[in-house]
């Protein structure tokens, strides 16, 4: 509506001009003198209780009475135009690709920027008013401030501006808002605006990392203020974090009591050693009941310890680059559990390593390994390729992902496990390849593994024998693995993880058919690759199938399926079959499938929906992948179409 703003309060609270008669009186007495005021002209109706929040100071406990000041702004437009430009034509890169769309929607809405802040601490806002003797009162007309670097400078703009006239300098006590002194960090911090040597080695910076709730606050305004007085960018990169809640969702806060202290998780606590802990504060008592109310329901046995590998390790798993962290104090027990099995593992290869074991210069292929070796050696190299490029695209997930595939079921559950055969039963040659093989695995394992279990892997590795000439003294300075060309094999990939599929599902098929001994199977090939590959590797997939199979016959690709055989889908190449033992319903198998097909029927139909809606921005690899993954799902659900037909026909 245009109104004028009329402010009637003077800083120390007692009424001024502007409010006519009753200059001078204090805030609170006003109220009373005004109604009485009224009462005697008659024009007082009557009073109603008004709900309302009445802020207080934290301190005093004082009402904070809202008061009309004249304030300093900054014209933001103009700065803001470069510090997009920059990002657009990459000078700066911000991740992930959220963050970037949260910062070009609030630069391209930008509005002006308050800067007085009314603190006792901070950067004095440097502007002086020009008091005279014939002129307006403090702070009444802007006309009368000059702005300047410091008051000799001041003075002399006021001079010009007035000049011939007798006149005071009077320094506005504001401080300029928080955030603008922390945009000037990049920088000033350095020497500027001085041409240090400090500014001129190390600006701009590289990378920066912070959390995405300060984007703007904080890193637009020094991308604006760095291109402003020194014509370059602060950095290069913006990573911007998530931010770190409660299971719930909840922001971390002390008086809800679910905030939780990492030495907490690192060393464990007890949950009466929590509840003590908040008693340490200032937290009101009813604050005090609520936060052990919700301790009590989120950690009834306390906190495990887990240790700071373990902690380090899941932040980084969630770190997804999308929202924030709903942290759970439960997930800790499952990565203490895989640092634990990465020690064991460890444990056991050093436990395999001979007295005077040397491992050889180069870890790469001698021409002589095994198929088991050739696979590992791959799907080492495959994680290495995996962690690297997820690393230079800040994917941190998909790093620990990738590591926590290969260690968990690619070294531990497959390689390790398989080549304990070859250690104890196999020939000399066959011994030392495999020996060779598993500390290579082993130890680009652990330091792939580093840079998110820092104290676990530097203990371990520490205990690896050296390679000759290698003088190394930290795992922290060791030679971070790189993508070798030489160790793909997807052939032997392809051979081996059809070995490894057609075993698994030999050995859930007698678990979940209770065959506990003379088992028969078969190896139903779909192509003419699988059909080979399982004639070639019957004696290693029997071999991995476990002892309760006593029979495995390869069928032809023209052959029918036994009627009296339940189905594992491998994949889109491949099936295994198990004969019914003596004495089992074939009704009661019938049902199990049945569920199975419902299942396989529901994900194919997840997946078909899912390959609609990938964008054309996705990768030709991305694509195959999705399009090889709905095959196998339509092979599955047709193999167990195929077995329900069987069964039914046996029950007749």
């Amino acid at each position: 509506h245009n109104l004028e703003f009329i402010n009637i309060l003077n800083d120390d609270g007692t009424m001024n001009s502007n409010a006519g008669p009753f200059e001078g009186h204090k805030r609170f007495d006003v109220r009373y003198t005004v109604i009485a005021e009224l009462e005697k002209k008659g024009l007082y109706i009557g009073k109603t209780d008004n709900k309302m929040s009445i802020p207080l100071c934290s301190k005093s406990k004082d009402v904070i009475e809202p008061i009309l000041k004249p304030q300093w702004w900054m014209h933001m437009e103009p700065l803001a135009k470069p510090a997009i430009e920059a990002v657009k034509n990459g000078s700066i890169s911000i991740t992930p690709q959220s963050s970037e769309k949260t910062y070009f929607r609030w630069m391209e809405s930008i509005d002006d920027w308050c800067l007085s802040r009314q603190l006792w601490w901070g950067h004095q806002i440097p502007a002086w008013f020009v008091n005279m003797d014939d002129g307006p009162e403090y702070d009444s007309d802007a006309e009368y401030w000059i702005t300047a670097k410091d008051e000799q400078e001041a003075r002399q703009k006021a001079e010009k501006k007035f000049p011939g006239k007798k006149f005071t300098l009077e320094r506005d006590p504001d401080c300029l808002d928080t955030w603008f002194s922390s945009g000037l960090w990049p920088f000033s911090t350095l020497g500027w605006p001085n041409e240090t040597h400090d500014f001129a080695k190390l600006y701009p910076t590289s990378m920066l990392e912070t959390g995405w709730d300060i984007l703007f606050f904080w890193v637009a305004r020094m991308i604006m203020f760095g291109l402003k007085t020194t014509g370059k960018v602060p950095f290069t990169e913006v990573y911007c974090h998530s931010l770190v809640r409660d299971s719930e969702g909840r922001k971390m806060s002390k008086s809800l009591g679910n905030v939780i202290d990492p030495v907490d998780i690192m060393e464990g606590i007890t949950l009466e050693a929590l509840n003590e802990k908040l008693k340490v504060g200032n937290l009101a008592p009813k604050e005090i009941e609520r936060a052990t109310k919700w301790q009590k329901s989120a950690f009834a046995d306390g906190i495990d310890e887990c240790g700071a590998d373990a902690l380090r390790f899941s932040l980084v798993n969630y770190t997804t680059g999308g929202g924030d962290i709903a942290f759970d104090v439960k997930v800790m027990r499952s990565w203490r559990n895989f640092c634990n099995k990465i020690y064991q593992a460890t444990k056991f290869v050093l436990g395999n390593l001979p007295e005077d074991f040397t491992p050889r210069a180069q870890g790469g292929k001698t021409g002589k390994e095994s198929l088991p070796e050739r696979w590992i050696l791959h799907k080492m190299n495959v994680a290495t390729k995996s962690v690297n490029e997820a690393l230079e695209k800040r994917e941190f997930s998909r790093a620990t992902q990738a590591l926590h595939q290969y260690w968990l079921y690619e070294l531990c559950d497959v390689y390790i496990e398989n080549s304990k055969s070859i250690i104890k039963d196999g020939n000399e040659e066959e011994k030392r390849s495999a020996i060779n093989t598993l500390y290579t695995s082993l130890e680009t394992a652990l330091t792939l593994m580093h840079p998110f279990m820092p104290f676990l892997t530097e203990e371990l590795w520490q205990r690896l024998p050296r390679r000759p000439e290698d003088k190394t003294k930290s795992i922290v300075i060791a030679t971070f693995p790189q993508y070798s060309p030489e160790l793909d094999d997807p052939e032997s990939e392809r051979i081996y993880d059809l070995v490894l599929g057609c075993s698994k599902g030999i050995r859930s098929l007698l678990q979940e058919l209770g065959v506990k001994e003379n088992g028969t199977a078969f190896i139903l090939p779909l192509s003419d690759a699988a059909h080979a590959t399982a004639k070639a590797e019957t004696v290693s997939i029997r071999s991995l199938a476990g002892k309760a199979l006593s029979t495995l016959t390869v069928l032809s690709l023209s052959s029918s399926p036994p009627k009296n055989t339940s189905v594992y889908p491998v994949d889109s190449s491949v099936a295994v079959l198990l004969q019914l033992p003596d004495g089992l319903e074939a009704s009661k198998v019938s049902e199990k499938v049945k569920g199975k097909l419902e299942k396989s029927e529901e994900a194919v139909a997840r997946q078909e929906k899912a390959i609609k809606t990938i964008g054309g921005e996705a990768g030709k690899e991305v694509k195959e992948r999705e399009e090889a993954r709905l095959k196998d799902l339509e092979t599955e659900r047709k193999l167990f179409g195929e077995c329900l037909e069987r069964l039914g026909e046996l029950k007749i």
